[in-house]
């Protein structure tokens, strides 16, 4: 005779350990039959006293209870588990039932009441119902008691980070694309680098591409490849960097910044899984996930017309949101200790504690470049200054007067993606993070102290306060300023 096949979660059910308690045999090995066809196993217990041993010795997962026992009464039971807090799942079987019995059942922490007689499909179900249910229990827990200071590469275990680090948990396994938004220097990419490194596709290539860095004319290539021959310096064939991610993750930041003509042809791309090299009619099946960024609102740049909707819909599958740096507290000082050990080792300094004023005056600014605004002043504060102790003084001089964050509508940053009312509330209601700039001619503010700020400040001042006025339009502040783009582009990745 052929052996019986077993169902297609008998593995999982195989884990899962039933506890009978029933006086009656003859009941008993029924109930044990009627799991294990479907596929689960069980022990029977006929009296209060084997049970509770059982129960310690086995640490079933359900426990089917008869409320009356030779010995004692299935209450005294019940009342025991839920005195030790015992997270069996306790379904109460009885023939004397009533609502009165039913109720002193659930109040001491039963979890279900079957009434016999009953058909086995009865228990079958209740008994898979409630292993559900505690398989979501433990999952609420493990998600409640893994809060991390750390994750992959980033720093700080804020509610709002620790939101971030469950999206990227739960979204990682799966092949969705994935739309990242969020202010400039929140950390995009290397939320992009976590989603990556925590998939099974990290073991394969993770390749980043700026939209709005690459030339228009070039940025076809860049993400398509091309044959020799097919444009002016062109002189071999070069994969794009759709053919290098294969096998693993594309990241396009500033995705917003796409052509419109190249979104059609990205389009295409992610429906049929091919790329075409610029010059070649020959299409190249590749297999890349997808994670996009932006710092603007990308359905307000739907609704301008300035991103195609039909491709809005196949990339913003999965969206994350980076809160900006004056919305996670604490998590401020965690990475300004983090880059002053890191700067101090770059720069052979010994600073290694940030002082108690300094702690105060890190945490009052808004930081409306967020991250990237905070690595630049701790490491300027690294290099102009001697440890080991950093002070409110060496930050007084790169961080100009006070700016007290009262909350998300102090950060001005224009550049931001934010909820459309939130953003017209803040241009009405704040002041800008700095003094007024004119894009053109003005002299940076002297510094608190009365000092002349150094040139690279000075410059970075009036570039940021550019960009910021040209509301993130980094070609545009740079026809303002007089300036080639790239030189704008080349800055800020410096200061990235």
């Amino acid at each position: 005779m052929a052996a019986t096949e077993a169902t297609p979660d008998q593995a999982t059910q195989d884990n899962e350990h039933i506890l009978v308690v029933e006086d009656s045999p003859t009941l008993a090995l029924t109930y044990r039959e009627y799991l294990r066809r479907s596929g689960f196993s069980a022990d029977i217990a006929e009296t209060g006293k084997e049970a509770l041993a059982a129960i310690a010795d086995t640490k079933p997962s359900v426990i089917l209870l008869d409320l009356k026992l030779p010995d004692m009464d299935g209450i005294d039971i019940l009342k025991r588990l839920n005195a030790e807090n015992n997270s069996a799942r306790t379904i109460v079987i009885t023939a004397h039932g009533s609502v009165k019995v039913a109720v002193e059942a659930m109040r001491e922490g039963a979890s279900d009441f079957i009434l016999k007689p009953f058909a086995a499909e009865r228990l079958v179900t209740t008994v898979k119902n409630n292993l559900e249910i505690q398989r979501l229990e433990g999952l609420v827990q493990q998600y409640a008691g893994r809060d991390k200071k750390k994750f992959d590469k980033f720093i700080g275990d804020s509610q709002a980070m620790q939101a971030v680090y469950r999206m990227i948990e739960d979204c990682a396994e799966s092949k969705v694309s994935v739309f990242i938004m969020g202010q400039s220097g929140t950390g995009k990419e290397l939320c992009a680098e976590s989603i990556h490194n925590v998939s099974p596709r990290k073991t394969k290539r993770f390749v980043a591409l700026n939209c709005a860095a690459i030339p228009e004319n070039l940025i076809e290539s860049e993400i398509f490849g091309h044959v020799r021959g097919a444009f002016t310096g062109a002189t071999s064939d070069r994969d794009g960097a759709a053919v290098s991610a294969d096998g693993g993750t594309l990241f396009l930041d500033e995705i917003c910044e796409m052509p419109l003509d190249l979104q059609a042809k990205l389009l295409r791309f992610i429906q049929t899984g091919e790329v075409v090299p610029v010059g070649s009619n020959t299409p190249r099946r590749v297999n890349v996930r997808f994670v996009c960024a932006t710092n603007r609102n990308p359905w307000e740049e739907v609704q301008a017309g300035r991103f195609r909707e039909d491709l809005y819909y196949r990339l913003h599958v999965v969206p994350i949101h980076l809160p900006p740096l004056s919305e996670r507290g604490q998590d401020t000082l965690a990475i300004a200790q983090h880059l002053l050990e890191s700067f101090a080792q770059e720069e052979d300094k010994t600073f290694n504690e940030i002082g108690p004023n300094a702690r105060k005056r890190l945490l009052a600014h808004s930081w409306p470049g967020n991250v990237r605004e905070l690595g630049n002043v701790i490491q300027s504060a690294v290099v102009l200054n001697e440890g080991p102790v950093l002070t409110a003084v060496m930050l007084d001089r790169l961080m100009g007067p006070q700016n007290i964050s009262t909350g998300p509508e102090a950060n001005a940053n224009a550049n931001a993606y934010r909820p459309t009312e939130a953003l017209d509330k803040s241009r009405a209601n704040t002041q800008p993070e700095t003094p007024a700039v004119s894009v053109k001619g003005s002299l940076p503010p002297k510094s608190q102290n009365g000092a002349i700020e150094p040139l690279a400040i000075a410059e970075r001042r009036i570039i940021e306060a550019a960009i910021r006025q040209c509301d993130g339009k980094v070609r545009l502040a740079a026809k303002h300023l007089e300036v080639n783009p790239s030189t704008l582009y080349r800055k800020l990745k410096e200061w990235a």
